[in-house]
């Protein structure tokens, strides 16, 4: 079955179109655009109108799109923004009327999606924690020989954590104490949850993605590269150094950094640190298959 799916998220709208077969996935098609649904979500708790137009005018692009590779099935998943919003079905509505049927998630529909995207091309055995920094929340997952035993969604992603204490530019000493006294706060209790050392750390998302590609000097963007890099957190904490003192223009000069990305760079990598440091994770792998392929390989089923 071909299928469509729509990623959208606090920080980016994404599409992947896919054929799936006897749980086996192949990529035909995947596009990204930084839409910034989530903007103001955390203060107001509603979607503001020129969000929700940009992440319509994204979508009409996509729908486009899987009609011309011939999409059977099309769905699209909300996650932490849309979660949060009062007013979330100024939104909903038109994405079912543009032929995706709407799903919003749960932190642990969205967590487990998550894990069976990269269960879909690496090997889950022993101790696994996977870990995907969103724009509005961050999920954790502990899985054992394949099997999820243990998931959390936090209220604590790079556009939240750069919205509530980092702002868009160069980030002082004092704000970034503020942003990592906040993730104490909200992961408390993430340290217990692991029984066992883990074997086995996995990054996926915008956040992780983007560290691998700036560790790799990777410009322009190579997912094959990407995908499989090992990240370690030593390098998280050396690029956080490098990029929080800088503002946006000196940012987007840094190979592997896409100008979207730089204004909640730094938010993103304050969360990974922080989630890494209590699963007692020195490395990780950054995989490119994420929710997006898990709904897909729901959707086909």
């Amino acid at each position: 079955m071909r299928v469509a799916i729509v990623d959208l998220g606090t920080n980016s709208t994404r599409l992947l179109v896919a054929d799936v077969a006897h749980r086996e996935l192949r990529e035909v098609e995947r596009l990204l655009e930084i839409t910034r649904l989530g903007e103001g979500v955390d203060a107001s708790g509603s979607l503001k109108a020129g969000a929700v137009d940009r992440v319509l005018d994204c979508l009409d692009g996509y729908a486009g799109r899987a009609d011309a590779l011939g999409a059977e099935r099309r769905v699209a998943v909300a996650t932490s923004a849309v979660r949060d919003a009062t007013n979330r079905d100024e939104l909903l509505e038109p994405i079912a009327r543009l032929g995706f049927a709407p799903q919003v998630l749960s932190g642990r529909e969205e967590a487990a999606l998550t894990f069976a995207g990269v269960a879909s091309d690496l090997s889950t055995a022993g101790a696994v924690g996977v870990v995907d920094v969103g724009g509005g929340s961050s999920e954790v997952v502990l899985a054992r020989d394949g099997v999820v035993h243990w998931s959390r969604s936090y209220a604590a992603g790079c556009v939240r954590m750069a919205e509530r204490h980092l702002g868009g530019g160069a980030v002082r000493a004092e704000a970034l104490a503020r942003c990592r006294a906040d993730l104490d706060s909200i992961l408390a209790g993430l340290a217990e949850a692991v029984t066992q050392p883990l074997s086995l750390g996995v990054a996926v998302a915008g956040t992780a993605t983007t560290a691998a590609a700036i560790d790799l000097r990777c410009d322009p963007y190579d997912a094959e590269r990407i995908h499989g890099h090992r990240l370690s957190r030593r390098t998280i904490a050396d690029q956080l150094r490098l990029l929080a003192p800088l503002d946006v223009a000196a940012r987007i000069r840094v190979p592997g950094l896409a100008p979207d990305r730089a204004p909640v760079i730094v938010a993103g990598l304050s969360v990974l640190e922080a989630v890494l440091a209590r699963l007692d994770l020195e490395e990780i792998i950054v995989s490119e298959r994420d929710i997006l392929h898990g709904a897909a390989l729901r959707a086909a089923a």
